[in-house]
């Protein structure tokens, strides 16, 4: 006889759900996109506009990018983002 065993553990947190602390139904919005610098990192924030954009008719979209994984937003960078979006996803790529 063989006896399987699942390696996966019970939750050790509770499962909170994730709601949208923006409306965004509230034209127009503009939505970020920060790649980190990792090599596919723009090519999935690609994918995540294109989905984006089907669910969020309207939107508009702000590319941001490190441009080198290993360093943080800079000031600037961070500033602009703020200014110009309601919105931002950051990307990491691999």
């Amino acid at each position: 006889m063989v006896e399987f065993l699942d390696p996966r553990a019970e939750p050790g947190m509770p499962v909170e759900p994730y709601e949208l602390s923006i409306d965004v139904t509230d034209e127009p919005v503009t939505i970020g996109l920060l790649a980190n610098g990792f090599p596919d990192s723009v090519n999935f924030l690609d994918r995540i506009e294109e989905a984006l954009a089907v669910q969020v008719p309207g939107a508009t979209f702000k590319r941001y990018d490190k441009g080198d994984a290993s360093s943080v937003v800079s000031g600037d960078m961070l500033d602009s983002i703020v200014a110009e979006c309601k919105a931002v996803v950051a990307a990491y790529g691999h």
